[in-house]
């Protein structure tokens, strides 16, 4: 017999999937009668962690709001440290130790962008925690982080700062920063999101980096992340995923391949694949994901595969998620360093 809890908490993460049918659905699962599923769902709403619309069999549940906490801050003069223990660590206080750990190393880093980076007069945060998962978000109303690094690096659209982000040991300040805050805060968090101007990327624990355009411009840059609450994740297996072997240097990154491929182009070219090998000296181990790509043209792969790699020979690139199209190329492209 399931007890109470496991009931609990998978009839939670079916509503966090879709409200809907949710007694047909639990039921099913754990060969239960509607009734009693039903009774479940019930003392989920006595308790105040879901609500409901409608009722009976059009009944749609929704996760209530557990704790929130919306602030707005000068930023002359601010802490992210301060931000942190006021806006954030009340509501997250009883969770267990690695996740305070992710969310205070993620609000920090994020906050700290902010103040440093955006030029805004405000820095306004928020957190929204519920009985599965917590979201918090960071906003400016700078210029936008997007286009401050697009013409910090002379790029030539600001689509190519999100690949360079998504890279990491991307900084405007070298001076005073590494470049790790946000490909380290992507990676541990279970959605990452940053929407700024017209454009908006999305990174998730799934196989796929998504590069979105919104229907008109938004002021400053505004920054999402979600987790678990009982998320099992460390920060430090996380950094050790991407550290050279006994040693704590960010040596390894993930390049989604698909970031170089704007909506109607295709990978076919050699000032394509440069774009994309852009600061990939930098690292030992570069995993190139080409999930999404469906097939690269002969000059891309060559100067990928023997050109940047015979003028780069410590550095070793990794195709993975490549589909027979792909596969071909890259191992013709190798064959010719050889």
């Amino acid at each position: 017999m399931v007890d109470k809890d496991t009931m609990r908490r998978r009839a939670l993460a079916l509503i966090a999937e879709d409200g809907r049918g949710v007694a047909r659905r639990l039921a099913a699962e754990f060969g239960l009668s509607r009734q009693v599923a039903s009774g479940h769902l019930q003392a989920l709403l006595r308790d105040k962690l879901v609500e409901a619309e409608g009722s009976t069999r059009a009944r749609v549940y929704r996760l209530a709001t557990v704790r929130e906490a919306v602030r707005s801050y000068p930023r002359e003069g601010l802490r992210e440290d301060i931000v942190w223990q006021e806006a954030f660590a009340p509501a997250l206080a009883d969770l267990a130790e690695n996740v305070r750990d992710i969310w205070r190393y993620g609000v920090t880093e994020m906050v700290n962008n902010a103040i440093e980076h955006s030029g805004s007069a405000q820095v306004h945060v928020g957190v929204r925690r519920n009985a599965v998962f917590t979201d918090g978000r960071v906003a400016d109303d700078g210029e936008g982080i997007f286009l401050k690094i697009q013409r910090a690096l002379g790029l030539y659209d600001p689509r190519e700062a999100i690949l360079e982000l998504a890279k990491g040991k991307l900084t405007t300040d070298p001076e005073h920063h590494t470049g790790e805050g946000i490909f380290f805060a992507s990676k541990v968090f279970d959605a990452f999101d940053i929407r700024s101007g017209r454009l908006y990327f999305m990174h998730g624990r799934g196989p796929l980096d998504m590069l979105m355009e919104r229907p008109a411009d938004a002021p400053g840059t505004l920054v999402l992340m979600r987790l678990a609450n009982d998320s099992v994740r460390s920060l430090k297996s996380v950094f050790d995923e991407f550290a050279a072997p006994e040693e704590y240097t960010f040596a390894k990154t993930i390049v989604p391949v698909r970031l170089a491929q704007y909506e109607g182009e295709k990978l076919v070219s050699r000032s394509q694949a440069r774009r994309l090998a852009q600061r990939c000296e930098r690292f030992r181990h570069v995993v190139l994901d080409f999930a999404g790509v469906a097939e690269i043209g002969q000059a891309f792969a060559d100067e990928l595969f023997r050109v940047f790699a015979k003028a780069h020979p410590a550095v070793v690139l990794a195709p993975i998620n490549m589909t027979e199209a792909v596969k071909q190329m890259v191992s013709r492209a190798q064959a010719g360093a050889g």
